[in-house]
């Protein structure tokens, strides 16, 4: 429990020793305070206030009591504040099950649209339920992760797409990303014979920085997504695309999430911001999820870093490398991303040619959050535009610094022994809400401009 205090002094009282005086009369009370703050009253110079939150204790117990006495006693006015609501978050790891009931196109599987190459194909979506029902049976605490027998057709998908994604890796990818793969290989199963298991994975990553993989049928809302990272839980799908395309998929697939995602979880780096952006998202606005969300989507998902060592002279390089997992796992963007050439059917392939076209080579940008926070961007296409990082180290303090000066009507503490976030002020949680329809009026809204600059 915590209680939150309004000490409220006239500018008769508000003078030096004052603000001492009470904070020594909680100092005798042996009471962690979690935040403090002064202020004018009402924002003008009628006094001043202090407000504080304690730990431990409920307003009506025995020993706050005492010390609400003492302090009036001391002539200062003091009142207990109301807990503040805030947007639902997940306290612990259990609570994460919340996070994951309500998936972006459950009514299918997981399925986004008719247009998916395996809509129409009965068998296949039997199989994407079969493996809908496996995710969302499991519960945290249940222990090793499900283990899914993959069929044959199913692997044979996993090694077109791993064979063709690994010398693309060599040119394109960053240090980071290249230097865990060896480790994966020999300890995580990776490798074209055989789909990884989460379980392995999981536990590999664990022991590299903590983060854990969680089984979700199909693609979660950026608030559900984002909060379940601030856990240092990365909540990935066990399906694989269709084998009819096995080059194209509008949703994350296990081989996304694995050979996109998984590699740099490894890195501390990495690890650290993926996990700051999500514990700024709890208890966030839906102005602030969306925002992050833009954050993660321009790093995570299609992010740049500046090559750590120069290119030869007559390479094809840009001078980056690619840190995202959405270019990571896709042979196509990484090209597109990251050549100084990239061909006519790469841009095709990409939507480019279409949407842009006067577009043939993406605009590059000094990464800077807060514009990546407001900067709009296509899900269907390769993208217009990226952000390129000085490294993965000068990336993380730069979403640091965004994140510690968010607004915030808290701070969440994670304990890493517990899986516990306490909150710095109390509060209460409002009902579960969801942030899909936020994603879906910005995609809306983007390609509307999109067709209104056509026609310009």
């Amino acid at each position: 429990p915590k209680t939150c205090l309004n000490c409220y002094f006239t500018r008769h009282l508000d003078k030096p020793g004052t603000a001492a005086k009470l904070l020594s009369i909680v100092g005798r009370y042996d009471m962690q305070v979690t935040h403090l703050e002064s202020k004018l009253y009402n924002f003008s110079f009628d006094g001043a206030t202090i407000e504080f939150d304690i730990d431990g204790f409920s307003s009506d117990s025995p020993k706050v009591q005492s010390l609400l006495n003492e302090i009036r006693e001391a002539g200062l006015q003091v009142d207990v504040k109301p807990p503040m609501a805030v947007p639902w978050f997940p306290g612990n790891r259990k609570e994460i099950d919340l996070c994951v009931e309500e998936v972006i196109g459950a009514d299918s599987g997981g399925l986004l649209a008719p247009d998916h190459p395996g809509f129409n194909d009965q068998a296949y979506m039997k199989r994407r339920q079969k493996l809908a029902e496996v995710a969302n049976s499991y519960r945290e605490g249940d222990g090793k992760l499900p283990v899914i027998e993959y069929t044959s057709d199913e692997v044979q998908v996993w090694r077109a797409v791993y064979e063709r994604l690994e010398d693309c890796h060599a040119k394109w990818a960053c240090d980071e990303f290249k230097e865990v793969l060896p480790e994966l290989k020999a300890e995580a199963g990776y490798g074209p014979s055989q789909i990884p298991q989460l379980g392995d994975i999981s536990d590999y990553l664990q022991g590299k920085t903590g983060f854990r993989l969680r089984p979700v049928c199909g693609l979660l809302s950026a608030r559900d997504f984002l909060n379940a990272l601030a856990f240092r839980t990365f909540c990935s799908t066990q399906y694989i695309r269709h084998g009819g395309n096995p080059f194209y998929t509008p949703e994350p697939d296990i081989c996304h999430e694995l050979i996109g995602h998984v590699p740099l979880l490894a890195d501390p780096n990495f690890a650290e911001f993926t996990q700051k952006v999500g514990l700024a998202s709890l208890g966030a606005s839906d102005e602030a999820i969306v925002k992050l969300a833009n954050i993660y989507w321009f790093t995570v998902e299609f992010g740049l870093v500046k090559a750590s060592h120069p290119d030869p002279a007559d390479s094809d390089s840009r001078g980056v490398k690619v840190m995202g997992a959405g270019i990571l796992s896709s042979f196509g963007e990484m090209e597109w991303s990251a050549a100084r050439h990239p061909d006519e059917e790469c841009r095709q392939m990409g939507g480019i040619s279409r949407d842009y076209p006067r577009l043939h080579n993406p605009v590059l940008k000094e990464f800077d959050p807060r514009e990546a926070a407001e900067l709009p961007y296509p899900i269907t296409t390769y993208q217009p535009t990226y952000f390129v990082g000085d490294s993965l180290r000068a990336m993380k303090e730069q979403i640091g610094d965004y994140c510690d000066q968010m607004e915030k009507r808290f701070y969440p503490v994670y304990n890493p022994m517990t899986g516990t976030v306490i909150p710095s002020r109390h509060v209460t949680r409002l009902p579960r809400t969801s942030t899909a329809h936020l994603q879906a009026e910005k995609q809306k809204a983007y390609f509307e401009g999109l067709q209104s600059q056509d026609h310009s």
